[in-house]
């Protein structure tokens, strides 16, 4: 009875006269053209300025696939410099084997220089990246499909994948672990483009939470391959490594709200308007805000002038009655002497005119003049 499967390509290569196209190799471009895609969208979207997270991935790509190389060729070295074995095949990379540990490793070192040179923070890129990131790895697991590897144990699922016979593998249908981490890592990219709208995850957090999260997924992958692997306490290498970098993944998202809650303000300083004219804001708000406080000052000063002057001489007029007995002509004196106020109220400095002409000792309009303006306010 036939079942139903995924079928596996007869071939993993095609070629065009000379030129052999391997669908593992355009796995992996396709999965660099969609992180850089969606990175520089977010980067964008940051304050960040187009281009610059494909100029800082032309030094994090080349790491990337260095360190990822490495870190397969150091963990399965005996598949390269066991008995009967051509190490020239570690610089095949053709044939597959990039681990994903190795390639965020060293692919954050050319990531940091190209910040470096750029004059940009590390973190706040990687947080542009990071749900991309996921989008690469889950382009680049197809190219185990076309190369046959990384599959499961064997199954009688409707959606397992047909492996033919070959070296070090047998023909059946097993549990396409690679259709797995695949659609594991789409559903870390969608968490990671939520929880940043979200919560506004900066400082590195966007990017820890994807690491968090792959950590998850493959955790349990890996523990469904079957094939070679060294094992530590009965658990494969990967598997350790996916606890130990979860681990460290939480710390820093927690380690990091707490130093340094919310998100970077400024991406890339380049992207700003000129420096020379933001400094000269403060300086032009200074000017503008002293000037402000002394016309407030002077119309504060004019609009009081009259209400005093308003005021001493309501009072002068109230005072009249009562002082016409004890003043007799002094307070006679009186009357004419508030009238030129009262037509000078809207001068300058109405009360100094009036100083001026009639001020003297005995004038008893002269002393309550002078004292309104300084006693009035304290």
């Amino acid at each position: 009875m036939d079942i139903a499967y995924i079928p596996s390509p007869s071939t993993g290569v095609i070629h065009l006269g000379p030129i052999p196209l391997r669908g593992y190799a355009f796995c992996i471009i396709i999965g660099v053209f969609v992180a850089v895609w969606l990175g520089n969208r977010r980067w964008v979207a940051r304050g960040g300025r187009p281009g610059t997270v494909a100029d800082i991935a032309v030094w994090a790509v080349p790491f990337g696939l260095v360190g990822g190389r490495l870190y397969h060729v150091i963990t399965d070295y005996q598949l390269y410099f066991g008995e009967g074995r051509n190490w020239v095949d570690a610089f095949k990379i053709w044939e597959g084997g990039l681990g994903i540990w190795g390639a965020i490793a060293l692919g954050a070192v050319g990531a940091w220089i190209g910040c470096r040179l750029r004059g940009i923070p590390l973190p706040a890129w990687a947080d542009a990246l990071a749900p991309g990131i996921a989008l690469a790895q889950a382009c680049g697991r197809w190219g185990n499909w076309f190369n046959q590897e990384l599959y499961g144990r064997a199954t009688d699922l409707p959606w397992a994948v047909e492996i033919s016979a070959g070296p070090n593998r047998d023909a059946g249908t097993y549990h396409p672990t690679f259709l797995y981490e695949s659609l594991w890592c789409i559903g870390v990219a969608l968490l990671v483009i939520w929880a940043d709208r979200r919560f506004r995850l900066g400082h590195g957090r966007a990017f820890a939470l994807y690491v968090a999260a792959y950590c998850v997924g493959r955790g349990w992958i890996e523990y469904m391959r079957v094939d070679e692997a060294h094992h530590i306490l009965g658990l494969r290498l990967n598997v350790w490594t996916s606890i130990v970098v979860f681990v460290l993944a939480v710390v820093y998202l927690v380690l990091s709200a707490r130093l340094r809650p919310g998100r970077e303000e400024v991406v890339e300083p380049n992207a700003e308007p000129d420096p020379s004219a933001k400094d000269a804001e403060p300086v032009a708000a200074t000017e503008g805000a002293a000037a402000g406080d002394g016309a407030a000052k002077d119309t504060g000063s004019g609009k009081a002038e009259p209400k005093d002057a308003a005021s001493e001489d309501a009072g002068s007029r109230d005072a009249e009655p009562e002082d016409a007995p004890e003043g007799g002509a002094g307070s006679g004196d009186a009357g004419p002497q508030d009238a030129p106020a009262k037509a000078d109220g809207a001068a300058a400095e109405p009360k100094s005119t009036v100083l001026t002409k009639n001020g003297s000792a005995a004038d008893p309009a002269a002393p309550a003049g002078d004292q309104a303006p300084g006693t009035g306010k304290h």
